[in-house]
């Protein structure tokens, strides 16, 4: 074991950046070029067709089978002409990465081979798929699940050197149609909030049809190289190090954040940024995050569906690309101890057909009327499903970054800044008048909301949603994590939360208020309502989770607790009122998440006590057997017994740390089997995170106390400096 640290170091430090070249200086000229885009359609299909399409794109209009074969048609025609031989369904199955199943274009016939893709092959296709989780949903002998084409989400070609795929982006359902992936309730929750936002803005503007919700995720990544992962059996099966010494320098001088990127980090960026932007995928921003080796990319804006397929399409691609610079791109969320995890930031805003976003406020009390509308419903929606919204960011690798360097508590809290605060609280302490003032200081008790810039307020890093301008920020989404979660329930409970607000506004209409009156009411109610979810402070701090709890505020910091929140009657209400999941599959993937959640650490128990055994303890037996020779050609030399105090100290340190990790792995093991007895998955992964889990922090602290002791040459794992510092 010594060698191959020392092998996988030598190879690390002699890496040689690749040469990057992009296909046009101008990104406009190549951006899109793997897409089947807008101009692409209009180009392969008729005009017919196209409109068609164009029409299932924004209104989810129906295409019928002549249109399907043609569309077809078409992309066969342009992805062979870009080389592509085979077409897959892609689709995201509840494991949270992408799947694929890839067929040949090139079919048989008795008038030869031809190539050929019918309306029917892109429409829908039945992969068998009868291992991915469906939480009870059906039976392994039951293979039977199929994958409907989404026209909302444009088709690319995926790009390796042993050919090239046409993937068409797809739902992923049961025989008996419940959703087996996270693509189908997302679609289902924007359909909800589009509907109930469109009736909300007709109070203001009855020249809105549609409401889209956007999003902007910014992806952090840790990158290290690939010789060194692989000398770290604990990094290469869990993806964090399950043991490793803190390196004496970490984060703390600040100097990595916003630093000069590293030249082979640079050749690496520029590589897969290029091949994300033949993908559609408008990357925008680079840089070097807060620890060592850990960077972020970030997009413009895009709609919410298209954004999250972007974002797993561009994890795939960091993670390929980065095999040709010899990297291993780290996504999991607490790869290092003592250092930044990483996270997945959700800038989630909404957008109307006619340009407007519902979260700016405007430069007219009518416009900032409409805003406070969208502003305070968030709120409220968030305040009345807050452990709904945390159940939908857990994970087992997520609750090792939550509250930790930067990362939001598990606490859900709103930070709005100290200007909209204090609007807020005017309003909820003003007098509604009953007449309307035509000036823009005051009308119907709205303060003035002057144009909010992007640095009106300062960012609180520690506020899991925070307002930032004009969207919302959910800093808490893992880096690891499919968005679809989360923004599934964002956009469900507003979906929700609008449908309520206009019942309780058109109630007031009705009994002979005026309208803008009526609004203002229920807004002024709603902030009221909501206002223990809004909190400006120190996320982090004692004083907080004691005022959070004095709030009634939750404080779940585990996942299998977390989940709960899942298939309460409250949630199961909720949803299948706005028609996104059923109670059964609500209880399919509480049962997956749960599953999720103890297999991994069941993984990271089994690699706990397999490197313990087989290369930290080995690798002290050694160099306690090299003191105690050392020990004795002392005494043979006839040294006093005062020259043999340090060795000997030295030996009992080793053998008291390596006693206590030891007798831990093995206690750690028999609870590992024990429980593994356990029957009911809630229970299991509970007695996992408590009587499992909880030794691993005993068996790390002395086993880094070990590294410590032992002979640098001898140590079996490469080190944190090494990891960190190796570029």
């Amino acid at each position: 074991m010594k060698s191959l640290r020392t092998t996988a170091l030598k190879e690390a430090q002699t890496r040689v950046s690749p040469e990057v070249k992009a296909p046009s200086p101008k990104i406009s000229e190549f951006f899109g070029s793997n897409v089947f885009d807008t101009k692409k359609m209009k180009d392969f299909l008729s005009k017919d067709v196209y409109e068609k399409l164009i029409a299932a794109i924004d209104r989810g209009e129906l295409i019928n089978q002549d249109e399907a074969n043609h569309i077809a048609s078409a992309m066969k025609q342009w992805s062979m002409s870009k080389g592509a031989t085979h077409y897959t369904h892609w689709f995201q199955p509840l494991t949270g990465s992408t799947a694929e199943k890839h067929d040949s274009f090139f079919e048989p016939s008795k008038d030869g081979p031809i190539e050929k893709f019918a309306g029917s092959a892109l429409v829908q296709q039945e992969p068998d798929a009868s291992s991915f989780p469906n939480g009870g949903i059906r039976n392994t002998f039951e293979a039977r699940g199929y994958t409907a084409w989404d026209p909302s989400s444009p088709a690319f070609i995926m790009e390796s050197k042993a050919g090239k795929t046409l993937c068409i982006p797809t739902v992923f359902v049961a025989y008996t149609g419940e959703a087996l992936d996270y693509k189908a309730p997302l679609l289902k929750a924007l359909n909800a909030l589009d509907k109930a936002a469109v009736e909300v803005c007709q109070f203001f503007d009855k020249g809105i049809t549609k409401v889209t919700a956007s999003l902007g995720i910014e992806q952090e990544y840790f990158l290290v190289d690939l010789a060194l992962y692989n000398a770290r059996p604990d990094l290469a099966l869990t993806g964090r190090t399950l043991f490793g010494h803190m390196s004496a320098k970490g984060q703390q001088l600040d100097d990595h954040y916003f630093g000069s990127i590293p030249e082979r980090v640079y050749s690496y960026m520029v590589d897969f940024e290029n091949e994300a932007l033949k993908l559609g995928i408008p990357l925008k921003t680079r840089h070097n995050e807060v620890a060592p080796l850990q960077f972020e990319c970030a997009p413009i804006f895009e709609e919410i569906n298209l954004a999250i397929d972007h974002n797993q399409l561009l994890m795939d691609v960091m993670e390929k690309v980065a095999r040709r610079h010899h990297f291993k791109v780290l996504l999991h969320e607490k790869p290092y101890a003592g250092i930044n995890g990483s996270g997945k930031h959700n800038n989630w805003s909404l957008i109307t057909d006619t340009g407007k976003n519902l979260l700016a406020p405007g430069k007219t009390p009518k416009n900032n009327l409409m805003f406070l509308a969208f502003f305070v419903n968030t709120i409220k929606a968030v305040h009345e499903h807050a452990d709904l919204l945390r159940a939908s960011i857990a994970s087992v690798s997520n609750d090792h970054r939550l509250g930790a360097n930067e990362a939001p508590p598990a606490i859900i809290s709103i930070f709005l800044g100290q200007q909209l605060n204090e609007v807020l609280d005017e309003i909820e302490h003003s007098r509604i008048s009953k007449k309307i003032k035509e000036d823009n200081a005051l009308w119907l008790g709205i303060p003035k909301i002057p144009q909010i810039l992007l640095d009106n307020t300062d960012r609180n890093r520690t506020s899991p949603f925070a307002f930032t301008g004009n969207k919302f920020e959910l800093r808490a989404v893992g880096s690891s994590a499919n968005s679809s979660a989360p923004m599934t329930v964002l956009n469900t409970i507003m979906a929700d939360q609008l449908v309520k607000f206009k019942i309780e506004v058109d109630k007031l209409i009705k009994k002979g208020e005026k309208k803008d009156i009526a609004l203002l009411t229920i807004i002024k109610k709603y902030i009221k309502e909501s206002k223990d979810i809004r909190f400006e402070g120190n996320g982090y701090s004692q004083d907080w989770e004691n005022e959070a709890l004095s709030r009634g505020l939750a404080n779940v910091k585990t996942t299998p607790v977390a989940l709960d929140a899942y298939i309460s009657d409250k949630t199961t209400e909720l949803f299948e009122k706005n028609n996104v999941f059923t109670k059964r599959e609500l209880h399919a993937r509480h049962e997956i998440l749960l599953e999720d959640y103890y297999k991994k650490l069941q993984i990271e128990a089994r690699v706990m006590g397999e490197v313990a055994n087989t290369m930290v303890i080995p690798a002290c037996i050694e160099y306690q057997n090299a003191l105690l020779e050392n020990v004795k050609g002392l005494k043979d030399a006839g040294l006093s017994k005062e020259s043999l105090e340090t060795p000997l100290a030295i030996i009992n340190k080793l053998s008291l740390h390596l006693g206590i990790v030891k007798n831990s792995i093995d206690e750690m093991l028999e609870e590992r089997k024990r429980t593994n007895a356990i029957e009911d998955s809630r229970e299991k992964a509970i007695a996992y995170d408590q009587n499992v889990k909880s030794h691993f922090d005993a068996i790390r602290y002395h086993a880094d106390k070990l590294e410590q002791i032992v002979d640098d040459s001898v140590w079996p794992l490469p080190k944190f400096r090494e990891l960190l510092f190796l570029k």
